[in-house]
């Protein structure tokens, strides 16, 4: 792997926010990655700076190596595991609904951030 898709793949999992996580699979494809277990390499090779914790298999489950201290991690951020497991449709990370979401609030005039009621008369 070259040191550019390299610091891509650390750009991409330093992004995934407090409280959020991502899957390998995730990092992978918004990296440009041809296999998610280029980032699982990364990470061994390269991760001890990163918040590694956020990162998890597909299936919600941590890595049983690491599964104790991972989701001691998460539940200091908020991320509540049942069974060992993480519920994505929860706490999946979606950068671009965040996006999205950053674009709306910086560029939206004041009027827009206010919910719509209809007026009474």
């Amino acid at each position: 792997m070259d040191e550019q898709t390299h610091e891509r793949v650390r750009d991409v999992i330093a992004s995934v926010p407090s409280g959020r996580v991502a899957t390998y699979g995730d990092v992978a494809a918004i990296a440009g990655l041809s296999t998610p277990r280029l980032v699982g390499r990364v990470l061994r090779e390269d991760g001890f700076d990163l918040p590694w914790h956020r990162i998890i298999r597909a299936n919600g489950v941590p890595a049983p190596h690491l599964l104790t201290e991972q989701l001691e991690r998460l539940r200091t951020e908020g991320v509540l595991a049942e069974n060992c497991r993480i519920d994505l449709k929860r706490y999946r990370w979606n950068p671009h609904l965040d996006e999205i979401t950053v674009v709306r609030r910086a560029d939206a005039p004041r009027s827009a951030w206010r919910s719509r009621r209809p007026h009474r008369r």
